[in-house]
């Protein structure tokens, strides 16, 4: 079913579409999320009030459901479910102003729905469905050619890094990975850029590199030579180069608006610099904020505020997503690089990326971030895994601060269930035993891994038992001490309120 719609002048904003087909207050329900996981997905019992961007299962006794659009939309979506019916509500906005069609038929979404007969509700039936569904509502996704992992020292350095870190990074990357069936990569992460200025500003411009790095292309060819992959990160809508016009900012927040064509070629120039260095992977970052003004935990339900438009204002919102996607996706491809995402929205980025980071940031610090944002987007994105693009739950925080045990579990378990696989380590910080099992995972990652899927996640919103044809793995994630937390207000709950 394809959901279309046209309009004069006036100002479009939201379409909502019900349907009064009574909903199993018993079934087990679970959606996706805007943009990355923050480690609150998992299924849940009937609750009204609930909203399920994208897409969302219900599992049943004797049967299970799925209810999506497929990627591409050109509205952000999202479901409401409740005993009596099903909404799908559509946010057709030009940032947070209406829409203007002048005439224009515009196709919002399709809905796809399918029913599927269990003999058993248990994890790894349900698991086979979600892969499955994911599958059909899933439109030209993309893979890597073979396998991806490496190393990134942002959860080391944080962003205090240079030229001779990047380099001994490399080199103990090369070391470990000696005789794997594919090589590594090697991520140049934020601190390279010429006005990056430590915890105040991570912007461009990013046709060069600060003092602290120098020629980036000659860098890109000093991990080439070690037999490793160089891949760069980037923000490309956060820019304080001077000569870029006023007209082609956002107005609340003066970053680039990629409806202006110009603007979008400015992007398209970056892209093309970093491939021009030789480097083989680009890591976009940053851009669901910078566009629309709250991160994934902010959009309650709607994912920017009221109030502004873009410079093109006969687009919606999702369209000027997938615009910015598509060039950056076609430049790259243009000089070989892949595509990861991060801080995308991911069900508008398929086809436009290899590879999406679809958690918010685990930690080389605090093991809570990894426990709960890490293995909670590993085993709910795990569907999306093949069929979307590859989903990188994120890497491996390798420091004192955290037991090894801990981040030695979490490496086995990324490597078995063939996701990607990055870890940041400080180079000669890790005993010989440690290093060893570090060997390991990252030999098995190059492989593609074994497959591992989760066993508990109907029960378990970060599953320990994870079942792979070597059989069940129980894994441990939780501090003796118990949970770490803190008193965190503005992470809004994924509710819909009236008060």
């Amino acid at each position: 079913m394809t959901v279309s719609l046209t309009a004069g002048s006036t100002p479009i904003r939201s379409l909502a579409l019900r349907w009064t087909r009574p909903m199993p207050a018993d079934d087990l329900y679970l959606g996706d999320a805007w943009e990355r996981g923050y480690g609150r997905m998992g299924f849940q019992t009937m609750r009204a009030n609930r909203f399920m961007p994208w897409y969302f299962l219900a599992a049943g006794q004797e049967q299970t459901e799925g209810y999506g659009v497929a990627t591409g939309a050109n509205a952000f979506c999202f479901w409401q479910v409740d005993t009596a019916g099903i909404t799908l509500f559509l946010d057709l906005r030009n940032g947070g102003s209406g829409l203007v069609l002048d005439g224009r038929l515009l196709e919002a979404a399709t809905i796809i729905c399918l029913q599927y007969p269990l003999q058993e509700r248990a994890g790894g039936p349900v698991f086979a469905v979600a892969s499955d569904f994911c599958s059909r509502i899933s439109r030209k996704g993309l893979m890597p050619p073979e396998p991806v992992y490496g190393s990134n020292n942002w959860y080391y350095a944080y962003g205090d890094s240079s030229r001779s870190r990047i380099l001994a990074d490399a080199e103990y990357l090369a070391d470990l990975t000696q005789g794997n069936a594919h090589r590594p990569t090697m991520v140049v992460d934020d601190g390279w850029q010429d006005h990056h200025r430590l915890e105040d500003y991570n912007g461009g411009p990013w046709r060069r590199g600060n003092q602290k790095f120098g020629d980036m292309g000659a860098l890109a060819d000093q991990i080439k030579a070690m037999g490793i992959k160089p891949g760069i990160w980037y923000r490309p809508l956060l820019n304080e180069d001077e000569t870029i016009a006023d007209q082609f900012r956002l107005p609340h927040n003066g970053c680039l608006d990629p409806s202006n064509p110009q603007a979008l070629d400015y992007i398209r120039q970056d892209i093309a610099q970093l491939g021009e260095w030789g480097y083989q992977l680009v890591k976009h970052d940053f851009s669901t904020f910078d566009l629309l003004g709250r991160w994934g935990f902010q959009m309650n339900p709607w994912p920017s505020p009221d109030g502004w438009h873009f410079y093109d204002r006969s687009l919606t919102s999702a369209q000027v997503v997938k615009q910015l996607y598509r060039a950056i996706f076609e430049q790259a491809t243009e000089t070989g690089m892949l595509v990861q995402g991060c801080n995308v929205v991911g069900h508008l980025g398929v086809g436009f990326m290899q590879i999406n980071r679809t958690g918010d940031d685990t930690s080389g610090l605090q093991w809570e971030r990894t426990r709960q944002i890490g293995v909670n987007t590993l085993a709910f994105r795990l569907p999306q895994n093949g069929s979307f693009y590859a989903t990188d739950a994120d890497c491996v925080g390798i420091s004192d601060s955290i037991d090894w045990e801990l981040n030695r579990q979490w490496m086995d378990l990324l490597a078995r269930t063939g996701t990607p696989l990055f870890f940041s380590a400080r180079p000669g910080s890790l005993t010989a035993g440690q290093e060893d099992q570090l060997r390991q995972a990252l030999a098995l990652a190059s492989t593609g891994g074994a497959h591992a899927l989760p066993s508990d996640w109907l029960v378990n919103d970060c599953p320990e038992i994870w079942t792979d044809d070597g059989g069940a793995r129980r894994y441990s994630w939780y501090e003796p001490a118990g949970l770490e937390f803190a008193d965190m207000p503005e992470r809004y709950d994924g509710y819909l309120s009236a008060v």
